[in-house]
Order: structure tokens, then C-alpha cells, then sequence
């Protein structure tokens, strides 16, 4: 019998037709182009983000009084401060926390700028009550009082990034600067004089402070 009508032989010849082959080609170019494509398209995003600001906008609480708050005093947690237990003068409202190396490397000049008379309030943030007085105790008590933020809500109010971070207040209880990582003498001379000397003389005279000079002041 002759084997030229064998079905497997059939099967073979179509499978190799000319036509199967370019397919083939053509399948594995596309799948060649992928990479390319993706790295182009990489190439064209990071193309339009050049030039671009790359500062992280922070919503903070800057130009508004500082957000309402009933949290337990830090060296009595059965008393509960208010915003109405803040200083009626301008003063720093400084976020910090036992666990926090660069809270660690600060604490010295916030001490130092508690006996220059300078009014600190504490904001405790998310630290065990025995760890915060400990640290207290060893590094001395910068802070006129310390609220304790156990859960973290109040700061994330106020649009903290990560401690220790300070807003500067004004008499009125507005929130006039927000100062991101550890105050030093560099940004205390440089940023928060110049502000806090704007917001007392506002306060001495029993008047708003001027936007303008608050504008200039307090960048």
C-alpha cells in the first residue's frame, strides 16, 4: 500500500507551512517589543516629571487655629486638656516621643530654650506613659504641660510627618509655622525668631497679627 496518503505525514507537511512559520516570527517579535514598549513608556513619565517640584506637599493646619482636641494630660492622666488649656501668648507646640532618636538629639536645646523663657507645650506621640516620664525624668521637662496623643490623631491633625516636628501658635491659637525635623540654634535664629518676634509684638498690643509681616515673618 503506498504511504502516500499517510495522515501523520499530512499533519507534519501542514504543520510546516510557510505560513505557520511567519506567524510564529511574528508572535515571538511582539513578544520581544514588550520590554521596549514598557521601558519607553518608563522613559516618556520620568521625561515629564523633569523640571517639576519633588517637595512633598503636607496637609497641614498652617493658617488655621490648632485642630480641637480632649486628650489626657501627660503628668496626670486623669485630667483632660482642651484647647482651651494652651497659652493665650504665642508659643511652640513641639511633637516628640521616647522612641525617637532625632526627639533624643533635640531635647538638650529645647531645654535650653525653656530657660531663655521660651513656652513649650508637649504633644506625646503615640509612647507608653511609663517610657515618656522616664525620658522626661532623665533629659529634664522642657514643656509647660504635655498632652499625651497615644493614638496619633491629633498630630495627624495637625500634619505631622513624622516627629519631631513644631508648629509655632500665635495668642489667637492659630498655627503661624510649621517647623518639619529638630529645632536647632541654625533654624531658631533663621525661621522661629523672626516669626515668634512678629506674633508677641502682635500680642502685646492686643491685636491680630498682620498677615503680611506674618507672610515675611514666619516662612
Amino acid at each position: 500500500m503506498s504511504t502516500d496518503n499517510n495522515p501523520s505525514d499530512n499533519s507534519a507537511n501542514k504543520g510546516n507551512k510557510p505560513g505557520n512559520k511567519t506567524m510564529k516570527k511574528k508572535q515571538m517579535k511582539i513578544w520581544f517589543l514588550i520590554p521596549l514598549i514598557v521601558f519607553i513608556g518608563l522613559f516618556i513619565m520620568l521625561a515629564q516629571r523633569l523640571g517639576k517640584p519633588t517637595d512633598i506637599v503636607t496637609n497641614t493646619a498652617l493658617e488655621r487655629p490648632v485642630p480641637a482636641f480632649e486628650l489626657p494630660l501627660l503628668s496626670d492622666t486623669s485630667r483632660i486638656m482642651t484647647n482651651e488649656n494652651l497659652p493665650d501668648e504665642p508659643f511652640l507646640l513641639n511633637i516628640w516621643g521616647s522612641w525617637c532618636p532625632t526627639c533624643i538629639i533635640e531635647h538638650p536645646f529645647l531645654m535650653e530654650l525653656e530657660g531663655r523663657g521660651v513656652n513649650l507645650v508637649g504633644v506625646n506621640y503615640k509612647d507608653e506613659i511609663g517610657d515618656a516620664l522616664g525620658y522626661l525624668n532623665r533629659g529634664g521637662d522642657p514643656f509647660s504641660m504635655s498632652i499625651q496623643d497615644l493614638s496619633g490623631q491629633f498630630a495627624l491633625d495637625l500634619g505631622l510627618t513624622g516627629a519631631p516636628e513644631t508648629f509655632v501658635v500665635d495668642g489667637e491659637g492659630v498655627i503661624r509655622q510649621h517647623i518639619i525635623g529638630e529645632v536647632h540654634e541654625e533654624n531658631w535664629q533663621n525661621r522661629i525668631t523672626p516669626c515668634l518676634m512678629v506674633l508677641n509684638d502682635a500680642n502685646d498690643n492686643n491685636v491680630s497679627p498682620d498677615p503680611s509681616q506674618v507672610a515675611e515673618a514666619c516662612k
